[in-house]
């Protein structure tokens, strides 16, 4: 019966997300649910309490700088002009012809460096609506297009990204966000090349049959941002790359040259509870996008509209995402403490006893796909059974890096389920729907996604973390 009261509230979750509803007010409910209908309803306040609120807040504490210095340079970037100045760049040098590569390098960039992948969506779709018209490129497309550049990647796969996605497996596995790089760049190429292909297939086939750019009405409110209009002010592209490239190369320099050069044993003596190995790759990606924010602040000195207002929108912009997640966590925390639990996770964690690779990779899927985001199933996934993957892994001798790389990309497959909510802004910014424009995102963003996920997971158990 326990089993059944969390299989009931997942699918109810689903549902109601779909439909719209905040997870901040379903995830209480539908953890209150699984209790009622596990015979326990008498201990949920305590529940509620203890578990609930104690595995949401462990959560702020721990992810609340990545999200809120992340939030803060996307926006930065955006009102600075930095991004439109970048994503105008490689607009000028690829041309029309090229619109689809155009659109997925622009927001690749913009992505990798640290933006947020909703700024990137409102800053790039007016760049994308007039190359594909000007192209005839059909604008059910346009949404594809984007996601494969966001949503793919540079979010799960690229060595060193900063999403926070590839920041979460850290303090369970004490690894860092340039995990298994030679296997993260092989799976970006298989994710580029492979979207890439689709997204073409596509369009030649429109071509074939005559379907041009289509009737669209141009004035969709979401296009008029303030994104939209605070990214018109141009800048040197070297200064307004510069930011993206400190997110990179500062946490690199930190987390493969300063942390460990640095006799870390008084920390621990006067913080006991503080593992250096496990929160060093968090420490250097707070430093990375501090330097990030601060270089980007001081370099356009004088030519901020109002660096005050784009400043607190930033900070502003971080806390529906971080309490969305957190609150997932929760959640999760809770079912994790049914009876019924027990009995998933001995399922899937002996899906294939000799390569916990699999196993994770299906939870991450699963999890992933109920919650219709990559972060909350990651992070319910790795709060609930983190520390039996890593016991499985040492045992089989295979590496946390590649357990974290394996982790990430499997919780950027089945998020993109019609529910997710990224999906559905994304639908709006464009102002299509879901029968016109989601067959080909799920293409670009699961289809071709769990084919690098299949490979990266053969590589890594013929030839381990490279």
């Amino acid at each position: 019966m326990s089993t059944l009261a969390i299989v009931v509230s997942l699918l109810l979750l689903m549902y109601l997300a779909y439909r719209g509803i905040t997870v901040l007010l379903l995830a209480p409910l539908m953890a209150a649910l699984a209790v009622f209908l596990s015979g326990e309803i008498s201990l949920y306040l305590p529940i509620y309490t203890d578990t609930f609120m104690k595995a949401l807040g462990g959560y702020v504490i721990q992810f609340l700088p990545i999200f809120l210095l992340g939030a803060l340079f996307g926006q930065l970037m955006a009102d600075s002009g930095a991004a439109h100045t970048i994503s105008s760049a490689i607009v000028e040098r690829l041309g029309h012809k090229q619109a689809i590569v155009t659109v997925v390098l622009a927001c690749a960039v913009l992505t990798y460096g640290g933006v947020s992948l909703f700024v990137v969506a409102f800053a790039i779709y007016p760049i994308a609506r007039d190359l594909f018209r000007t192209a005839d490129i059909p604008k059910r497309l346009v949404p594809a297009t984007i996601a494969l550049g966001s949503f793919t990647f540079t979010m799960t796969a690229m060595p060193g990204s900063p999403a926070i996605q590839n920041a979460i497996p850290i303090p369970y596995y004490g690894t860092n966000v340039f995990a298994a790089p030679g296997l993260g760049i092989i799976a970006s190429v298989i994710m580029l090349l492979g979207g890439l292909w689709w997204l073409h297939s596509r369009a030649a086939k429109a071509r074939v049959s005559g379907e041009g750019y289509g009737q669209h009405a141009e004035g969709e409110a979401m296009a008029g941002s303030d994104v939209d209009k605070s990214a018109m002010s141009r800048m040197p592209l070297a200064l307004a790359l510069l930011p993206l490239v400190l997110v990179v190369g500062v946490n690199a320099i930190f987390t493969y040259l300063v942390f460990p050069g640095i006799d870390m044993s008084s920390l621990t003596a006067r913080f006991p509870n503080v593992s250096p190995a496990k929160m060093a790759g968090l420490w250097a990606l707070i430093i990375a996008l501090t330097v990030a924010c601060v270089t980007l602040v001081v370099s356009r000195l004088g030519h901020w509209s109002n660096l005050r207002a784009s400043i607190n929108k930033g900070v502003y912009g971080f806390m529906l995402p971080l309490f969305n997640t957190a609150s997932e966590v929760g959640y999760g925390a809770v079912i994790a403490g049914l009876a019924g639990f027990a009995i998933i996770r001995d399922a899937v964690l002996n899906v294939t006893p000799g390569n916990p690779l699999i196993s994770e990779a299906i939870a991450m899927n699963v999890l992933a796909g109920i919650t219709g985001s990559s972060s909350g199933g990651l992070s319910i996934a790795l709060q609930t059974l983190g520390a039996d993957y890593l016991r499985m892994a040492e045992a089989a001798g295979i590496s946390p890096d590649l357990m974290h790389r394996v982790a990430v990309m499997a919780a950027g497959g089945f998020d993109t389920l019609p529910h997710c909510g990224a999906i559905i802004t994304l639908l709006s910014i464009c102002n299509l729907t879901h029968r016109q424009s989601y067959l080909n995102i799920a293409a670009v963003t699961m289809g071709v996604p769990m084919v690098a996920l299949i490979s990266v997971i053969t590589l890594g158990t013929m030839f381990g973390s490279f």
